[in-house]
């Protein structure tokens, strides 16, 4: 269990990373569909690119999502840690 202040910052980050409806959208899309670039994930859910951009952006900050280049893409994958908070929300 966390005991500073410090542990306590990066739970926080970690919770905000996924406490949005398009972030966990998002996460179930890249379990189904892993390897996804930012266009194809703002295609996916009809949304635009740098509103995307910018979820992925706080999910890779908080751990939840992998980029691997390739070239010009960079495809998103999800970690272990977003496979977990996945499973957990959906029993929610």
């Amino acid at each position: 269990m966390a005991s500073t202040p410090a542990d306590y910052r990066r739970m926080e980050r970690v919770v905000k990373g996924f406490a949005n409806h398009r972030r966990l959208q998002m996460l179930d899309l890249l379990r189904k569909e892993p390897e996804l670039t930012l266009e194809q994930i703002a295609e996916r859910l009809n949304i635009g690119y740098m509103n995307a951009s910018d979820h992925v952006r706080r999910m890779a900050l908080a751990g939840l999502v992998m980029k691997r280049n390739d070239g010009p893409r960079v495809h998103h994958k999800l970690t272990p840690r977003a496979e977990s908070i996945l499973a957990f929300c959906k029993k929610l």
